[in-house]
């Protein structure tokens, strides 16, 4: 997932650039995954620790980028120090994190007028990355909280509001591209987190699962068996205000 994405985590990035200058800051990347933004942010000079919850991912992440500080842990219960970062980012990370919790962790990280900067998925009308799920598993559990509400600028501005001001919004489409249905699936059971998750509540429904996304992605393939298809994101930077 991580490389299929790495091209919006330089957007996440260089949000932050814009609002502060990133040689020498010192950066955190929360639900890093293999480290996309983390990569990035270390490229332009910064001082960048990784966290996420998933070792392997944070091994792999490490492989990559040496130089950076990898971290296991919880994005919302880092047990980083308080006020020692310039900026948090995420890339299609945070989105995934229980929001109450997760705005605390981060306004507790950052030094006064610090910058965060993530990107998230925007609810889409069609979803074939998504509306399989839905239609085998059900909705999630009600949790107070879905992935694509970070796409929702009015609330994600009220989730910041106790926190931060200075809210940006930058949107763009990621053009998704799979050599065939065969190869879209295999992707989703190996290599997608979210998706390989999924398989694995299916329990009995797995094949079910994977007839729906394959006849959810066949709509999306060409006459030579190319699945293409995009999906509309948002890149939400803000600044943090110290209470």
């Amino acid at each position: 997932m991580g490389e299929r994405i790495a091209h919006i985590a330089e957007r996440v990035v260089d949000a932050v650039g814009r609002r502060r200058p990133l040689e020498d800051a010192t950066v955190v990347d929360l639900a890093c995954g293999t480290g996309s933004a983390a990569v990035a942010a270390a490229a332009r000079g910064a001082r960048v620790t990784g966290v996420d919850l998933t070792p392997e991912l944070i091994d792999l992440a490490a492989q990559r980028a040496p130089r950076v500080t990898w971290t296991v842990g919880d994005a919302a219960d880092t047990g980083l120090p308080g006020g020692s970062f310039d900026a948090v980012v995420s890339n299609m990370g945070i989105i995934f994190v229980e929001p109450v919790g997760q705005v605390a962790e981060i306004a507790r990280l950052l030094k006064p007028a610090g910058v965060l900067a993530f990107s998230s998925w925007v609810r889409a009308q069609s979803n074939p990355l998504f509306d399989p799920v839905i239609a085998v598993l059900g909705a999630p559990a009600t949790a107070g909280f879905s992935p694509d509400q970070w796409g929702d600028e009015a609330l994600v501005a009220d989730r910041l509001a106790p926190h931060f001001t200075e809210l940006a919004f930058e949107r763009g489409e990621h053009r998704w591209e799979f050599a065939s249905v065969s190869a879209a699936l295999e992707w989703l059971q190996t290599e997608s987190p979210m998706h390989v998750a999924a398989f694995g509540r299916a329990g009995a429904a797995r094949q079910e699962l994977a007839d729906a996304f394959a006849a959810a992605l066949q709509q999306h393939a060409d006459q030579s068996g190319v699945v293409a298809f995009s999906s509309p994101y948002v890149v939400v930077s803000a600044v943090y205000r110290a209470s």
